[in-house]
């Protein structure tokens, strides 16, 4: 007989039908009367299914009685009406069968209310607690919701290249990419000639110039795929890999960029507040009291917009100090973004007009030719969770902005090409996948947003 997930059976209304249970052990519950009740997990729902098992299973005494936390167990049985409270049904069991055993003195959760400092130690077994089936199921839902979102508006799905030659932010800290034995340079130099590709290649920090390249052929184009960076940093929102989230549009300035972004954040949020109830109900109680509150809030109420000067000059009249100073022509960090959001404007913040000395060489000049049409969505809680502009359009402005931001151009021929032949307004911005998970979850480590954290000094298989 094929089996029902425990999310199906627990809404189904078919009493009296047979059904096939398989699953994980959560509890065990023995009864003097002769039976006993198991709490049966299979990762479709955060909520258990029980199973009555009685001693007149011919197992009952040798491998039933013996069933603990971890152990999985295919169940035969019947869906009954339940007397218990909080479930409406339960499974009377036919027939109980172990399939594989978790030893109670040694499996790390046989105990409840490990630290989730210490699950990341067991990142092979932590999907099995609660809190990461719950993420995990998210997660899925998050990124359900974001295809759609896109595919539902005509947008056409790319995938870009992971190994990259280019550097899209113009920065060092970059993974590189090599079948050369370094170990056998003698002299630390690098012929990169004799590597796989002949020339120096890296892990991607984005696909977002890869992107341009086909917005301006097919208009409208998004990447969701992984991205790397090697910073040193050890903090509760960056990892080394991570998801992005990258639309490009052509004929698109700032503005309608903008309106997008918070199109895509009231979306997917308000998909997962109707289809993730239990799993969000859940962080709301163990997480974040606010959580649900703070996620409808964002679904229903507009962003609001300023300048980087305006929120320069907001930040300035602060008398609480910040641990960095606030100064025209220095990066907004978390804590200031933190403090528009949560704060001044209690709703999510977007920052558009940056000093184009902290931006990257592709977005657009303004014409004070002091500021660029860049633009960060801020997010209570999380802080930046989009990145984007409108991007330099013009052929020579770009040139000359590769050239101050000491980059070789011959390096970006191709990318400079794109302004030369057929060159249109476009812009594009880039959603971090797992900063969103935070969000929506209430987790307030992003290596537990994630499935498998990569940083510093962390990377167990």
């Amino acid at each position: 007989m094929r089996r029902k997930k425990i999310a199906e059976l627990l809404e189904s209304t078919d009493l009296g039908s047979e059904v096939t249970v398989m699953g994980w052990v959560r509890t065990r519950r023995d009864s003097k009367g002769g039976f006993s009740f198991l709490e049966i997990n299979d990762g479709s729902t955060i909520r258990n299914i029980q199973i009555l098992a009685d001693d007149k299973l011919p197992n009952y005494a040798t491998e039933i009685l013996k069933l603990t936390t971890g152990c999985s167990v295919i169940v035969k049985g019947v869906l009954v009406k339940s007397p218990g409270k909080g479930q409406k049904v339960e499974v009377q069991a036919i027939d109980v069968k172990p399939i594989g055993w978790a030893d109670p003195d040694t499996y790390p959760l046989q105990k409840k209310g490990h630290s989730l400092e210490y699950l990341r130690t067991i990142a092979h077994l932590r999907p099995r607690t609660n809190t990461f089936g719950a993420v995990a199921r998210v997660r899925n839902a998050l990124s359900y919701a974001i295809h759609t979102f896109f595919q539902e508006r005509g947008f056409i799905y790319l995938h870009s290249p992971i190994i990259t030659g280019s550097n899209c932010e113009g920065a060092g800290e970059m993974f590189n990419v090599t079948t050369l034995d370094l170990q056998g340079i003698e002299d630390g130099k690098v012929d990169f000639g004799e590597d796989f590709f002949g020339k120096p290649a890296n892990l991607t920090v984005s696909g977002q110039l890869e992107a341009e390249v086909y917005a301006l052929a097919l208009g409208d184009v998004y990447t969701f795929g992984p991205t790397f960076r090697a910073e040193d940093s050890n903090t509760y929102r960056h990892l080394a890999e991570f998801w992005m989230v990258e639309p490009e549009m052509a004929f698109c300035d700032l503005k309608e960029s903008m309106d997008l972004a918070e199109e895509l954040i009231k979306s997917i949020l308000a998909y997962i507040l109707k289809n993730c109830k239990e799993d969000l109900d859940f962080f709301n109680r163990s997480f974040d009291r606010d959580l649900i509150q703070t996620i409808d809030h964002t679904t229903t109420n507009s962003f609001e917009r300023l300048t980087y000067t305006e929120a320069i000059e907001i930040l300035s009249e602060v008398r609480e100090g910040f641990e960095f100073p606030v100064e025209w022509g220095k990066d907004i960090q978390s804590e200031h973004e933190r403090y528009l959001c949560e704060v001044v404007f209690k709703r999510p913040v977007v920052v558009t007009d940056y000093p184009k000395e902290i931006k990257p060489f592709y977005m657009k000049v303004n014409e004070d030719g002091r500021t660029v049409k860049a633009m960060d969505v801020l997010l209570p809680r999380v802080g930046e969770i989009i990145g984007g502009s409108q991007r330099e359009d013009d052929y020579e402005t770009l040139l000359s902005r590769i050239k101050e931001m000491n980059l070789d151009p011959a390096d970006y021929w191709w990318y400079l090409d794109l302004r030369k032949y057929g060159t249109v307004i476009h812009s594009g911005f880039g959603l971090g996948f797992e900063r969103l998970v935070q969000f929506a979850t209430g987790l307030s480590n992003i290596r537990d947003a994630t499935p498998f954290p990569r940083a510093p000094k962390s990377l167990d298989f």
